[in-house]
């Protein structure tokens, strides 16, 4: 049965787009990595992957975005391997540290991309959809350290009604440091500042507050019935 014409001219320019925005990703990324960020221009990007200006605002609306676009790929890659990672341990502060290590190394390469990738995602236009994608890899890291801490949590016998609600708050806590851990570079201060040696201590001060927490939650209402 042949083809109608309309889908095949459909398909073209389906591949066409495609290919328009992996030569643009291929040069943001190339360009943020040789220059950073703040020394790049939308025109070299744009000429760097042999497309008018014009065009590259359809999948792009600013260099900011196609920042966020390229770091995405990077954070998306890092949580992947990070899942694997992770079922390696048992220690629940090792566990927590291998689920950001890929992150934190990634984000070595450099300061000042990282700093401004951070920057798009918390005060970057709302509306962008490269930003919103961005805040999703940041909630599913805080759910996948959510998650394994409630695991380790029942392995210890310390269900309760407030395991949810304390997993996701300690999760949440884990990426703050994290946020501030990866921005500290570029400010200079601290020379020769390891994130993840000052990571694992913080990370084991919110895992230990955790089990405390939820520890307190489970004995209180035993020992109200026991009243």
């Amino acid at each position: 049965m042949p083809v109608p014409q309309e889908s095949t001219q459909v398909g073209r320019r389906a591949r066409g787009m495609r290919d328009k925005q992996g030569r643009i990703f291929d040069a943001a990324a190339a360009l943020f990595a040789e220059k950073g960020f703040a020394r790049v221009t939308t025109q070299q990007i744009s000429d760097r992957a042999d497309i008018a200006a014009g065009t590259l605002f359809r999948y792009a609306a600013s260099k900011g975005e196609l920042l966020l676009m390229v770091y995405n790929a990077d954070f998306r890659s890092a949580l992947d391997s990070a899942e694997q990672r992770a079922r390696a341990h048992d220690d629940p502060v090792e566990t927590v540290l291998e689920l950001i290590r890929p992150t934190v190394r990634s984000a070595g390469r450099s300061a000042e991309n990282t700093v401004a990738y951070q920057r798009e995602l918390l005060f970057g236009p709302p509306q962008d959809r490269y930003r919103v994608e961005g805040l999703a890899l940041v909630a599913r890291l805080e759910a996948m350290i959510a998650d394994r801490l409630a695991v380790d949590a029942r392995a210890r016998g310390l269900e309760s009604p407030r395991l949810e609600e304390l997993s996701r708050l300690a999760g949440r806590s884990v990426f703050a440091v994290l946020h501030l851990a990866l921005a500290r570079p570029a400010t200079g201060a601290h020379p020769g500042y390891d994130p993840l040696t000052d990571l694992r201590a913080q990370i084991a001060q919110i895992v230990a507050g955790f089990f405390a927490a939820l520890h307190t939650s489970v004995t209180k209402p035993q020992q109200r019935s026991g009243n």
